[in-house]
């Protein structure tokens, strides 16, 4: 299937690894010119070099902090002077959820992965309405419909209300919002995320990974790839069926059916 993305201009927040780079990767392997977006900016200049010799587009590398209001306005204004404007953002600067996050760290993770996924969208949907295309995917994640998790919960939930919204206002200008909520999904922080449980449960490593594998229906985590290759389709022309509702990328759930 063409995607149609050869020439479309895509912005990857939280970019330099995990599901951002995996989704990075599979947008310039499709044809698009992509911008990564990411605090640090030596790794930023990393993940451009990694992803050089695979694509068919342009990749560059803007350091931005997502929960700095100023701070996103000049990256916007770095990207489009860089890339001549903008059709695609995905919002995916955030920490990962291990269950652990603490109480305490709600107002950070509500300015990055909330406030911060709104300015972005701010900075750049003007633009996709003006043009009358473009897509927009926040990546969430299952959280929201779990408990365990406090603040994952609330951030994730808060990012699907906001995409629901968003999709209402944007939707009927050509640019299409969307939620996706990976599962536990084999990312750089992956193993780190099985210490963790490996210790809240008393378990050793392997019997944690079992664990957390048993709780997905196809028997195994996704990879960030695979994750991306959901993404990718939802960022190309042939996703205009799909606006507001959220898509689940966790090879199945198992448990509660929702409708």
């Amino acid at each position: 299937m063409d995607l149609q993305l050869d020439g479309r201009r895509a912005v990857v927040t939280g970019g330099s690894r995990g599901i951002g780079f995996a989704v990075a990767r599979a947008l310039a392997a499709e044809g698009a010119d992509v911008a990564l977006v990411a605090r640090n900016g030596e790794a930023l200049e990393k993940a451009v070099a990694q992803l050089a010799a695979d694509s068919r587009g342009r990749v560059i590398a803007v350091a931005a902090d997502t929960g700095d209001d100023t701070s996103v306005t000049e990256m916007a204004r770095s990207v489009v002077e860089q890339l001549g404007g903008v059709d695609i953002l995905v919002n995916a600067a955030a920490r990962p959820n291990s269950g652990a996050i603490a109480e305490d760290d709600f107002e950070t993770e509500i300015n990055v992965k909330v406030r911060g996924y709104l300015r972005t969208v701010r900075a750049f949907a003007p633009l996709m309405r003006e043009q009358g295309w473009g897509r927009v995917i926040n990546i969430g994640g299952v959280a929201a419909r779990q408990t365990g998790s406090v603040v994952g919960s609330v951030r994730n939930i808060a990012v699907a209300a906001m995409s629901k919204n968003l999709a209402d206002e944007l939707g009927p200008h050509g640019v299409n919002v969307v939620v996706v909520h990976p599962g536990p999904t084999r990312t750089e922080a992956f193993e780190q995320h099985v210490q963790t449980l490996a210790r809240a449960r008393g378990v050793s490593v392997e019997e944690a990974e079992r664990l957390a594998a048993s709780t997905v229906s196809i028997g195994r985590m996704v990879s960030a790839e695979e994750v991306a290759d959901v993404v990718a389709f939802l960022a190309s022309p042939r996703s205009v069926a799909l606006n507001g509702d959220p898509v689940v990328a966790s090879g199945g759930m198992r448990g509660p059916i929702h409708y």
